[in-house]
C-alpha cells in the first residue's frame, strides 16, 4: 500500500523559509516522478514542482528562484525548501507520486503552510 506522509508546515512570516518533507513508502521511490501541489483556500489545487525518476526538475512560475525540489531515493523522501515566502504562498501542500507503471497518482494528506505578512 502506497502511502505519502507530509510534514513540515507551520506559520511563518513572509521573506521566511520552510521546508517540507514527504516520507514515501509501499513503492519503489527512485522509479516514480514525484510533485508538490498545493491548494489555497477557495482555488483549485496547482502544481508547484516536479522531479522525475531522472533527476529533472522543474517549477511553476509564481516559485521559480524561491522554491527548490529534491529527493533522497535512499531515504525514499521528497523535500521542498521554500525561501522568500509570501502571502499567497499560504496554502495546504500535497505530495503528489505518479507510478511508472499505471500512471495512477498517489496523494498525501497534505501540510498547511501559512505566511503572514
Amino acid at each position: 500500500q502506497v502511502q505519502l506522509v507530509e510534514s513540515g508546515g507551520g506559520l511563518v512570516q513572509a521573506g521566511g523559509s520552510v521546508r517540507l518533507s514527504c516520507a514515501a513508502s509501499g513503492l519503489i521511490f527512485s522509479y516514480n516522478a514525484m510533485a508538490w501541489y498545493r491548494q489555497a483556500p477557495g482555488k483549485q489545487r496547482e502544481l508547484v514542482a516536479t522531479s522525475t525518476s531522472g533527476g529533472s526538475t522543474n517549477y511553476a512560475d509564481s516559485v521559480k528562484g524561491r522554491f527548490t525540489i529534491s529527493r533522497d531515493n535512499a531515504e525514499n523522501t521528497m523535500y521542498l525548501q521554500m525561501n522568500n515566502l509570501k502571502p499567497e504562498d499560504t496554502a495546504v501542500y500535497y505530495c503528489n507520486a505518479e507510478s511508472p507503471y499505471t500512471h495512477r497518482n498517489y496523494w498525501g494528506k497534505g501540510t498547511l503552510v501559512t505566511v503572514s505578512s
